[in-house]
């Protein structure tokens, strides 16, 4: 496995690597990221990871700083998987000057996550095309669990003409159902133990046992401070009309200092 630090290697080591399959990473990875390898292995491709910390999607005030850093973890983690590229370029590598030019998201990135995060996609729209154009892979796979990112992802690349293949990995969880994410680590054991309570309530929504608001609520009453639970349209995220069947139930909610997020699939009766 070949860790590589500057693009000017990465671009030497992909060539005669043959076809890339990639997985874009923040690093402290977990079972969820290897599920993610375990896909992009199976597209018959070597395997590149990135693990990069971007500060671009991080508004001021939010985890920059404490964000897990877990590097020499994550390559132990990564080599038993046949990994055989893992890029992990410090700041001045991915942005050697004020980065003037960004990737501007259509209007469905200011809602949802959007709303309560103001420039998020903008910084991870902007790093994953530099990221693609560093990797050049013919594959990229992201985790459903950041659903409103693998909109975003998929559509710049559509629009963009990019010749990847956008692959969707379904969300790990915990066997109490909590979403897999490196952001758990910030749990103490007592909000551990309520955090699968935003997986139930997304499921209660599902059932049309409540509306987003009464799951808001619902958090509320145990502690939670809810920014959004919603239905919306699985093609475009946008909110469904009468009849329509292929949905999903999205969710972010702040327990203690932990934001957590989740979504599930489903079909409407």
């Amino acid at each position: 496995m070949k860790i590589l630090r500057d693009i000017a290697a990465l671009r030497a080591a992909t060539a005669g690597a043959g076809p890339i399959a990639f997985v874009p990473t923040m690093g402290n990875l977990h079972e969820g990221h290897l599920a993610l390898v375990r896909l992009a292995r199976r597209s018959g491709h070597a395997v590149a990871v990135s693990i990069f910390v971007n500060r671009l999607q991080f508004a001021p005030g939010e985890d920059f700083e404490r964000y897990p850093r877990t590097f020499e973890r994550d390559c132990a983690l990564l080599e038993p998987e046949g990994v055989e590229i893992v890029f992990a370029p410090d700041e001045g590598v991915l942005y050697p000057e004020p980065q003037a030019y960004v990737v501007r998201p259509p209007p469905i990135a200011d809602e949802l996550e959007g709303r309560f995060r103001p420039g998020f996609f903008l910084g991870v729209a902007t790093v994953v095309l530099k990221l693609f154009n560093s990797v050049q892979p013919a594959v990229a796979v992201f985790g459903k669990k950041d659903y409103q990112q693998l909109h975003i992802v998929r559509g710049m690349v559509r629009q963009l003409n990019l010749p990847i293949e956008i692959v969707a990995g379904e969300t790990l969880r915990e066997p109490d159902g909590l979403a897999m994410s490196s952001r758990n680590a910030y749990l103490s054991a007592e909000e551990r133990a309520e955090a699968p309570h935003l997986h139930r309530a997304l499921l209660e929504v599902t059932r049309g046992s409540l509306a987003g608001e009464g799951a808001m609520r619902a958090l509320a009453g145990a502690g939670w401070k809810p920014d959004y639970v919603e239905v919306r349209r699985r093609s475009d995220l946008a909110p469904p009309g009468p009849g329509e069947r292929e949905l999903v139930a999205l969710g972010a909610a702040r327990l203690g200092a932990t934001r957590l997020i989740d979504n599930l699939e489903f079909d409407a009766p």
